[in-house]
């Protein structure tokens, strides 16, 4: 997915959340007017399902000045099991900047693929990730797996080749309840930017560095 083609959104803006008016709505999707971006992402529908979603994900953050207002951005996070973490994270960047989040991990599977995709996901391809990227994107790339949350997990070098030039910037998002359980707002940490001294274009030292450099940063958020 390397090229982006033009596709009609029909007024629907693809980067920043809108509100959605219910007749109007359905009166569009029966026409079969409603945008599909080149990512598979269906923001219409996100719009639609984004107030039962940050009912059931309500967060509180710290640092949402270090979210852009514009323009691409990586985040990197830590994760438990699940997709939880990212759903936080999408509901803070809604709530703070109106803005959509893409996020790298969509499956290589039937109807559990495309369904993830419909919701900003995109699949973990460094081609994929760059894309989003250079179409003016933020994304999310959860670092690996930690128990109970506990800070950065190991980074998927091989796609951070794809960040290289692009803000990368550390999260950590903790349940708000006892033991790890999300009784309460989730806590959304967002750090400043990473900087990694002289970065060149997908260099994999640099991307080796990088990687190290952004799971100490959502450590240090712990």
């Amino acid at each position: 997915m390397g090229e982006i083609s033009a596709l009609p959104t029909f007024g629907v803006d693809l980067d920043r959340a809108q509100h959605v008016a219910g007749t109007h709505l359905i009166r569009q999707r029966f026409h079969g007017q409603y945008a599909i971006d080149p990512f598979g992402a269906d923001p219409q529908l996100q719009d639609l399902l984004a107030p039962v979603v940050t009912r059931l994900a309500p967060v509180r953050v710290t640092g949402a000045s270090h979210i852009p207002e514009h323009h691409p951005a990586l985040f990197v996070s830590n994760r438990g099991l699940g997709v939880l973490e990212p759903t936080a994270l999408s509901v803070a960047v809604r709530q703070e900047r109106g803005r959509r989040l893409r996020v790298v991990g969509a499956p290589e599977v039937p109807v559990l693929g495309d369904l993830l995709r419909k919701f900003g996901s995109v699949s973990n391809y460094p081609s994929d990730l760059r894309a989003v990227l250079r179409a003016g994107h933020l994304a999310v790339l959860p670092l690996g797996v930690t128990w109970l949350r506990t800070g950065g997990g190991v980074a998927p070098t091989d796609l951070l080749v794809a960040a290289l030039g692009y803000p990368v910037i550390p999260v950590l998002v903790r349940p708000g309840g006892p033991l790890g359980l999300p009784l309460t707002p989730w806590k959304v940490v967002i750090g400043t930017p990473i900087r990694v001294g002289e970065i060149g274009d997908r260099d994999p030292l640099s991307a080796a560095e990088l990687a190290e450099a952004a799971r100490e940063a959502v450590q240090s958020l712990a």
